[in-house]
């Protein structure tokens, strides 16, 4: 194993080739994993395979290949159909099997389907990433991990080609719980900026020269970096999608149910996100809020 190739003989499968999973896939080749890979759609499947990737045609195929496997999915529903449906991994995993899921899912549904994937002999890791498709891309992802010790350390060199921050929470289920506070972090900041960056606006003050000013004081953040200069250039292409920010905020506000603890100010920024989602621009990026706000 060389330094520039670190996963150089591994075998890694790869489930969910969207706006984050891509770019992953991609950065796990690159490090020298041979990549087992399955996605709804096919075009993205069949681009990769064309780069040297292997295609199969569903995950119960990829289990049979894959000591590691990746799952890059949409929400918790699409990620007990690729567990437990048909043709689903748990017919295919073998002992010693570790599925790893880098998507944002729900914290009960995470420890059922790892109960059913430890019943099939094989292990679960719940690793979902913060960092957008920026990050993504260049490898820079925040990675909050839960499981074993032993899983962990099996992924952490992975984790380490996808990611700078790679942070072990505690048991099975931690990994979510942490995410889940990450999104309500993002939510409610994109938030704060998107009202911030109307009100200048609107009081005659540009948006991106707002934004050159508050960088340099405690406003400061990556999220008015980012999303700010996505506010100011009216630029919403997405890294990640309203609709996906809105599902994490409901899924933070149903684990906060189940721990009797209330979040007002998040029930209202996912709120504020029904309203987006219903003026159409659900498929905009989740800076998009700003649109709320600013009357375009």
């Amino acid at each position: 194993m060389s330094a520039a190739k670190p996963l150089a003989g591994r075998t890694i499968g790869f489930i969910g080739l969207g706006l984050m999973g891509r770019p992953m896939a991609c950065n796990l080749a690159r490090a020298g994993a041979r990549m087992i890979i399955h996605n709804r759609s096919r075009g993205v499947v069949e681009e990769l395979a064309a780069e040297g990737m292997e295609a199969v045609a569903g995950p119960a195929e990829v289990a049979g290949k894959a000591g590691m496997i990746i799952l890059m999915l949409s929400d918790t529903a699409a990620v007990e159909a690729v567990v437990e449906g048909p043709g689903g991994l748990l017919e295919g995993v073998r002992p010693g099997c570790l599925v790893v899921d880098m998507g944002t899912t729900a914290v009960a549904a995470t420890r059922r389907l790892a109960d059913k994937v430890a019943m099939a002999g094989g292990s679960w890791l719940d690793a979902p990433v913060s960092g957008g498709q920026v990050g993504a891309a260049a490898a820079s992802l925040s990675i909050m991990a839960g499981g074993s010790d032993n899983d962990f350390a099996m992924a952490e060199p992975v984790f380490r080609c996808l990611g700078r921050q790679v942070t072990h929470m505690g048991g099975i289920g931690t990994g979510q719980v942490a995410k889940a506070a990450n999104q309500v972090i993002v939510g409610l900041t994109i938030g704060a900026v998107a009202e911030a960056m109307a009100l200048a606006e609107k009081g005659g003050v540009a948006p991106a020269r707002l934004r050159e000013a508050l960088m340099g004081g405690f406003a400061s953040s990556r999220i008015l970096e980012l999303h700010g200069d996505r506010m100011a250039r009216h630029d919403f292409t997405p890294g990640a999608r309203a609709t996906t920010q809105r599902k994490d905020l409901d899924q933070a506000l149903q684990l906060a149910g189940l721990l009797d603890i209330e979040l007002p100010a998040t029930a209202l920024c996912r709120d504020l996100y029904d309203r987006l989602i219903e003026q159409g621009d659900g498929g905009l990026d989740h800076s998009a809020l700003f649109r709320l706000f600013s009357g375009r």
